[in-house]
């Protein structure tokens, strides 16, 4: 009790008053006050699952949001998301499968939000050809593991996530137990083969699964619910997928992984999901977007 009445006494002595994004006041716990604070905390304070430093830092910015104070990095989420659903997104579970071009911008999108847990696996290496596209793929990172890039990236951008990459392609067996604990199943992987097992773990985890795929300048984003038909189930995984033949430009890419993110922070915050049986089609070349029931 000591350890969590100082805790609470160090963060109200050390926030301010700072604006909202709306122009209302707010109290707001300065980014360098929670590193200090979460070193003080110390090993021993810090127990629990994940890596020491991650459980420190978002115990900080718990204890904080539920002392009605804004961790300063989190500010510009405020309004968009309450109080209240900015400390769900800390203490959320996001099991994720693929980290190239749609789960490595979905991945620093979730990471920047504050999801606190990600659990996220892919077997893959960067090649050049991922250069156009994915984001976590530079010139420095060719033939190294999509896992490793995908974990340093998270820790440069919000070492308070606690994220634990799997450098393995999954069979379904392995998704099975990959999705254990987790609220919610992204769908970032490429082609069709792998899609139709994560859907069927996925509705035997009984959580919702967020899925998107690109082609050319075109692509989508669905939710499935538990037991609900998805995309996968009309694509099937068999054949060639259509990214193959047109192609994975950056900019479609990046607007399925950002509507993938969209509809993760909505579900994982406690709202609804809003493309629960439907996909969210779009064209960038003809710059349309067409909602079509599943």
């Amino acid at each position: 009790m000591p350890l969590v009445m100082d805790l609470d006494e160090g963060i109200r002595a050390r926030s301010r008053m700072d604006a909202r994004p709306d122009g209302c006041q707010c109290q707001v716990l300065p980014y360098f006050a929670v590193l200090d604070l979460a070193r003080g905390l110390g090993r021993t304070a810090a127990r629990g699952k994940g890596r020491p430093r991650s459980r420190a830092l978002a115990r900080v910015e718990l204890a904080a949001l539920e002392l009605g104070i804004v961790p300063e990095r989190y500010l510009r989420n405020i309004c968009t998301y309450s109080l209240a659903e900015q400390a769900r997104l800390l203490g959320s579970r996001l099991a994720m499968v693929g980290l190239g071009g749609l789960g490595g911008q979905a991945l620093e999108l979730l990471a920047r939000a504050g999801v606190g847990h990600i659990h996220a696996a892919d077997g893959d290496e960067f090649q050049p050809s991922n250069l156009n596209r994915q984001i976590l793929c530079t010139s420095r990172s060719i033939n190294g593991y999509k896992a490793a890039a995908a974990a340093a990236r998270v820790r440069l951008l919000n070492p308070a996530v606690d994220f634990e990459p799997v450098a393995a392609f999954l069979d379904e067996g392995l998704m099975a137990r990959f999705l254990v604990g987790a609220d919610l199943a992204l769908d970032a992987l490429g082609g069709l083969t792998d899609r139709p097992a994560l859907l069927r773990q996925a509705a035997a985890a009984g959580i919702p699964l967020v899925t998107a795929a690109v082609a050319g300048q075109a692509g989508f984003v669905a939710t499935v619910l538990p037991g609900a038909s998805g995309p996968a189930n009309i694509f099937g995984a068999d054949g060639a997928a259509a990214e193959d033949t047109l192609g994975t430009p950056a900019p479609a890419v990046a607007t399925a992984a950002a509507l993938m993110a969209a509809e993760a922070l909505n579900i994982l915050c406690g709202r609804k999901p809003s493309l629960a049986g439907a996909m969210l089609v779009f064209d960038l070349e003809g710059m349309s977007f067409e909602r079509v029931g599943l």
